[in-house]
């Protein structure tokens, strides 16, 4: 099995865009996503921002970036967001596991990257660990709302270095 951060992004990009096709299929067929939401937004992360992924099921983070001799360790999570629906909410993030931070990849209903937020792990306990939603407290979630408040975009960004 190849190492994750050796492999071909354009050749996995290719495979990608046959599975998309197929997913958006399936979706009008059944009215329900496929489920491969995840795999999508790391390859988009790894493309678009330049990161290594992780071994598979490395436990905690998803993909690497290196930056001179600092390597800051990263959870990929990904959305598709189909409508203006305010409570989609991310996957659980777990703050028992060792990463740095989390990049929060957006997705259309083509599962095509529309932005990308990235947060930082401090920014993330704090509203994690704040008082009130029992599903940020107890299952780690937050929505994408709140992700998108405390973290800041970094896709696409435009030539002013504006996200």
């Amino acid at each position: 099995m190849p190492n994750r951060s050796s492999l071909n992004l354009d050749t996995v990009g290719q495979l990608l865009a046959s599975a998309k096709q197929i997913a958006k299929e399936y979706r009008r067929l059944t009215g329900r996503p496929i489920g491969f939401t995840g795999e999508v937004a790391e390859y988009e992360a790894a493309r678009l921002l330049g990161l290594e992924l992780a071994a598979v099921r490395q436990a905690g983070y998803d993909a690497i970036r290196r930056r001179g001799e600092a390597v800051e360790r990263l959870q990929v999570k990904g959305r598709c967001i189909l409508s203006s629906n305010p409570g989609q909410r991310l996957g659980r993030i777990d703050l028992a596991k060792d990463w740095d931070g989390v990049v929060l990849v957006l997705l259309d209903s083509d599962l095509e990257p529309t932005a990308i937020y990235e947060a930082e792990r401090g920014d993330i306990e704090r509203a994690l660990l704040a008082p009130g939603s029992k599903a940020r407290n107890e299952r780690g979630a937050l929505s994408v709302s709140k992700f998108k408040s405390i973290g800041r975009q970094v896709w696409p960004v435009d030539p002013r270095g504006k996200a």
